[in-house]
């Protein structure tokens, strides 16, 4: 009789396909074209602000010099902030499109116990973050709300890149360091949130889109 026979370990093999399961779907097919049409909706919209605040005779560096001076009215705030949410549904329909697509090519599911936990680790942040620019509107501290914006969907970009491509999780720390860096300097927040939310998104997108998608 051969003793040296090898058996089977039902409980390790359970492991191990348990391990490479949570390993293939880590990488949720997040598209690098989003990326790019997100970049280019934040710059539009960046634009479109500078332009309607020229008109009112304003501009960013108003709100580093008066901090907490109502420099801003009613009508205004709400163009701003109506400007940043037609951005913010711009950028999140063509994400869910396009990964849509991408997953459809690769046979994968959009919407699954990793595809949940990431919408969750991105919401809390995000929704965070949301809430508390809105406080700095309250209180007319308009300068703080670039860099902050920067800092939240930083941390939103680190905590999704658990669920996807690390690409993501590099993005979120340049973001989080362009919003430290925007604080630090807040006469140039204007510029720093163009190339935090337009530049980087488009560097990223083109990347990630040459890297996963191009020619597979």
């Amino acid at each position: 009789m051969n003793n040296t026979t090898t058996e089977n370990d039902p409980l390790k093999d359970l492991v191990y396909i348990k391990e490479m399961m949570e390993k293939s779907s880590r990488v949720i097919s997040l598209s690098g074209l989003s990326g790019v049409f997100a970049g280019i909706f934040a710059i539009a919209g960046a634009v479109v602000a500078q332009i309607y605040l020229t008109s009112i005779g304003r501009n960013y560096q108003d709100f580093a010099n008066n901090m907490t001076v109502d420099i801003l009215n009613y009508n205004a705030i709400i163009f701003l902030i109506t400007d940043a949410s037609i951005v913010a549904l711009l950028s999140v329909g063509c994400g869910v499109y396009f990964t849509y697509r991408q997953s459809q090519k690769k046979g994968l599911k959009i919407w699954d116990n990793t595809s949940k936990r990431l919408l969750v680790n991105l919401f809390i942040p995000l929704a965070a973050g949301g809430i508390f620019c809105l406080i700095l509107f309250y209180y007319n501290l308009f300068v703080l709300v670039a860099p902050c914006t920067l800092l939240f969907y930083g941390f939103a970009c680190f905590n999704a890149g658990k669920y996807t491509h690390d690409e993501v999780r590099y993005l979120g720390i340049s973001e989080i360091a362009l919003g430290l860096l925007g604080a630090l300097y807040l006469g140039y927040g204007y510029a720093i949130w163009i190339i935090g939310f337009g530049l980087l998104h488009i560097l990223y997108g083109l990347l990630m889109y040459f890297k996963y998608e191009r020619g597979k």
